[in-house]
Formats: structure tokens, C-alpha cells, sequence
């Protein structure tokens, strides 16, 4: 009984979406008179510029802190305690990791609302 009720339904609109609706070019017309998305174009430079200045404050960010140095300390000392399993946490670079995860992450939920216009 569902098989046939479902054979019957994908039949129908087989049927039905082969079908085309003549209207004289009207859609075609409707469609080139539409305005261009300006301030969509606009969202979407800001969006870019946003992310470059998320990273670049982020790459700012880690040269003053020389974050460099803050790795290579905390790889030894991951590296050290592993036997151990204490692990250290430095909370600047901590700060440091989130705040650009946050300000790239803003960027990307822009981005994500422009792509639904």
C-alpha cells in the first residue's frame, strides 16, 4: 500500500516538473529589472575587511607579546610534564589564542549571514 501510494506521488510529480509555464518572457524581464545589491556588495567588502583586521590585529597582537617565544616555551613544557601528565597553562597566551578566535569567528558569522541574502 505505501509503495504504491509513493509510486503514485513520484509519478505525479514527475509528471508535474517536466512541465513549463509559458509567460512571454515576463520572468526574464522581472529578473534583469531587479536592483543590483549594493548594500549587499557593501557587507561583503566589510566582511573582508573585518577579517583582515582581525588578523592582522591578532599578528600584531603576537609579535608585541612575542608570541614566538611563548610557544616554544610551552611546547618544552608540554614536552616535560607529558611523563607526568600535569599540564601548565600560560594565561596570556590562552587570552591571546581566544580573543583572535573570537575576532575571526565575528568575521565568519558576518560572512555566514551575508551568504543567506
Amino acid at each position: 500500500m505505501i509503495n504504491d501510494n509513493e509510486r503514485l506521488l513520484q509519478q505525479f510529480f514527475s509528471e508535474a516538473a517536466n512541465q513549463q509555464i509559458e509567460d512571454n518572457g515576463f520572468t526574464e524581464r522581472v529578473m534583469q529589472r531587479l536592483p543590483v545589491a549594493t548594500q549587499h556588495a557593501w557587507l561583503s567588502r566589510f566582511s573582508k575587511l573585518w577579517t583582515i583586521f582581525c588578523v592582522s590585529v591578532f599578528a600584531v597582537l603576537f609579535v608585541v607579546f612575542h608570541g614566538w617565544e611563548l610557544l616554544v616555551v610551552q611546547f618544552e613544557v608540554m614536552l616535560r610534564t607529558m611523563a607526568t601528565q600535569s599540564f601548565s597553562i600560560n594565561l596570556m597566551m590562552l587570552f591571546s589564542v581566544v580573543f583572535g578566535l573570537l575576532l575571526v569567528g565575528t568575521g565568519e558569522v558576518i560572512s555566514s549571514e551575508l551568504a543567506r541574502k
